[in-house]
Formats: C-alpha cells, structure tokens, sequence
C-alpha cells in the first residue's frame, strides 16, 4: 500500500472518530447500563439546576423532611414547570399539563359542551375577555368584551391558572356555571356581576354571509379556524355570482385565531403587497404577501374592541395597503404571535416567539388599531349584525359610506 494511500485512510478515521465523538457529545443522550450520556448543552443546564447546592435540591428536601401530606411527584414537576414559564412574565406564554393541552386542543373545527366566551390572560392578571361568540350562552347572558372573570363556581382564578377556569367553564350541555364578573362601565367605576349560565354545545361556525339591500354583500367572519379560508372563499364567490356592488366585511367580537389563515384571507381582498411581517428576539423577519389576483368590489370593514390578534392583523393590512374603510372603534391591541411546542408526556409548551408588524412597521400591542370612521355604539343596542340592521348604527354606517364608494 503506497504511502499516499495510508495517509488519507488516516485521515478519513482520524474525521469518522471526530464526527462519532461530537455526536454523541453534543446530540445523542444514550444509555449505557446504569449511566446515561447526555449533550453538553443539556448537561449545562442540568448542572445549573442541580448542583449539590442548589435551591432545587434544597426545597425538594425541605418538602420530602417536613410537608405534612403526602407529595405528588408529577403535580410537584407540573408546578416546577409551570413557575418557569410564568416567570417570563408573558401572560401568552404557557406550560400546560395533559388534561390542559387536551382540553386546549380542541379543534377549532369542532363541537363542544361550554358557555361560548373567548378568553385572554390580562396584563393586569385577569383573565379577560376578548369576545364571547355570536349565539352562544355567554352573548345571551351579557358578556362583554372587557369584562375580568375573576371566580368560576365560586373560586378565584387569575392569567396564570386560566386554563384550569376554562376546563371548568366548559362541560356537559344543560349543566350550570357561574361565574363571577368585574367589569368597568363608561365612567371607569367597577362593578362586580354575578351570572349563573347554562352551558349548551357550540358550534364553531366561523363564516356567514347575506345580500344587504338587494346589492350589498354582507360577510360575517367570527374567527380564523382551519376550514375559514375555504368557507369565506365560497361565501365571498357566491356574494360575486348573485351581483353585488360592494362588500361589507364585519370582523367586530372575533378575537382571532390562525395567523396562516388570516393572511390567506387578506390575500383575497388585497392586491400586491405586504399583508403583515413579524420579528423575532434576533431580529430576523418573515414577510408574507399577497398577489395581484385579488376581488376588486368596493371593501368597508367592521372592527372594535373585541376584534383582536389575526383579525388586527387583517385589518392592519387592509388599511395600510389602503384598500378599504375601516369603520368602528379601536381593536383589542394583541400584537405578539405564539407557537406551541408537544411535549412527549402528552403536555404542552405554548410560547411567545415574535411580534407583528402592519405593513407601514407598525406593532400595535396594548394599542390596537384606529378605524378610519370611528362610530361609537350606541348604549341601547343589545345585538350586532345584520339581523339587527334597524339597530346596528355601525353596521348602517358601513352600508352610508359604501354607497357614497359605489
């Protein structure tokens, strides 16, 4: 064998040995009988909360030496988790157990025992609610946008165990829950209402459509589910086909949903441009755009408190881009985009990843966005939409302006 030859199989050896050395230094967590070998990445963390000292260890002892009761290993690692995200400080970022991330994956598609509230943890340490759905128990019983449920069944909740007052809020059909509300009125004084609610399956219609006038086409859009793409697309084709002049998009009390699917509905009613961009703690953006194919009927858009997250997002990029009247009162102001994370025990990580951006670079989180026309409700109308047209004076003024655009 020539010398050349024995240097480069040396030398692919001397690389194989390297690589197999790094990967399982680095990567791979393998056992080896009663040890295990683990990545330097996790073994750093590990040693930080670990070490002989630590006041993990410390307080586990404490516990094992003194509690009273009995200690549950899995409830105690739950709480130890759930301490560590809380400490973020991030009422959107969360650790759930497996009966929480179960009961939070409910598909948005599908069909449940419950009151019909949207709810969001408050920055104040409320729970809060966004919007209760159209035709539920919640709209019925008066829910508003705003309103802090501070007990469920007679116990306190607050942000940080609001997946807990939800499990509870949902349940059985024809079952009572109470809950306990604090709510603001106009002259900033609180007021504590307690309503007792009948829960009812819910029926997660997302898009609703009609013929205003016999030339106006009204579209309802409660949220941004998996299957609202498609059904807004046959509501907004069957709207074109029966020849309307112009449509008016309500989007007020839809508390969002899917960031994915409110970009492809904006791709719908804008021409090319920038739909919304977001950035991350490194400071890298992803934009998403529509294209020129767009429908080209004269657009006002219907927003208000209880308009948030994906639905800002669509309105923030419908008027930016300048395509249409937005009409109504300032939206929620929920500008941040969460990712959720399985975890191999069937528990769940949901986590704050980036914020959004308008496409004039605006963030509007804890600020909402401005209607073009602000109309204020008027305090005697009890419903929205077009079945109470004759009361709905920002829905009459949707309809004025898109007349004048006709």
């Amino acid at each position: 064998m020539s010398k050349k030859t024995m240097v480069g199989i040396f030398l692919v050896l001397i690389i194989i040995t390297n690589i197999l050395t790094f990967t399982i230094t680095n990567f791979v967590t393998v056992r080896m009988d009663n040890k295990v070998v683990i990545s330097k990445e996790e073994y750093d963390i590990l040693s930080k909360l670990y070490q002989e000292n630590s006041k993990v260890l410390m307080v586990r002892k404490a516990l094992d030496d003194l509690y009273l009761r009995e200690i549950n290993d899995q409830d105690l690692l739950d709480g130890q988790l759930k301490g560590m995200v809380e400490a973020l400080d991030d009422p959107y970022s969360v650790y759930m157990t497996k009966s929480e991330y179960d009961s939070f994956n409910i598909n948005t598609d599908g069909v449940y025992g419950g009151v019909g509230i949207i709810v969001t943890p408050g920055e104040d340490n409320f729970i809060t609610v966004v919007s209760p759905i159209e035709d539920t128990p919640g709209e019925r019983a008066g829910i508003k946008t705003g309103d802090k449920i501070i007990k469920v069944d007679g116990v306190e909740f607050f942000s940080s165990t609001m997946d807990e007052a939800v499990s509870i809020m949902r349940g059985e059909p024809d079952t009572d829950v109470e809950l306990t509300i604090l709510r603001t009125d106009k002259e900033g004084k609180n007021e504590t209402v307690i309503v007792k609610i009948t829960r009812e399956i819910i029926k997660l219609v997302s898009v609703k459509s009609e013929v205003i006038q016999d030339d106006i086409g009204y579209i309802r859009l409660t949220s941004f589910d998996k299957v609202s793409t498609d059904d807004f697309k046959q509501h907004l084709s069957q709207l074109e086909d029966k020849g309307v002049k112009g449509i008016i998009l309500d989007l007020r009390g839809n508390p969002g949903g899917l960031l994915n699917v409110s970009t492809e509905i904006a791709d719908l009613l804008l021409g090319e441009g920038t739909i919304v961009y977001t950035q991350d703690k490194n400071g890298r953006r992803n934009y998403s755009y529509s294209d020129k194919d767009y429908m080209d009927l004269p657009l006002v858009v219907l927003i208000n408190e209880g308009s948030a997250s994906a639905s800002e997002i669509l309105a923030g990029a419908i008027k930016d881009n300048e395509r249409a009247t937005l009409v109504g009162t300032t939206t929620f102001g929920k500008g941040v985009v969460q990712t959720l994370r399985d975890l191999p025990d069937g528990t769940g990580l949901k986590v704050t990843i980036s914020e959004y951006f308008t496409p004039n670079g605006l963030n509007i989180h804890g600020i909402g966005i401005t209607p073009d026309v602000e109309v204020q409700l008027n305090e005697e109308v009890e419903n929205i939409g077009i079945d109470y047209l004759n009361e709905d004076n920002q829905l009459q003024k949707a309809l004025e302006i898109l007349r004048e655009e006709i």
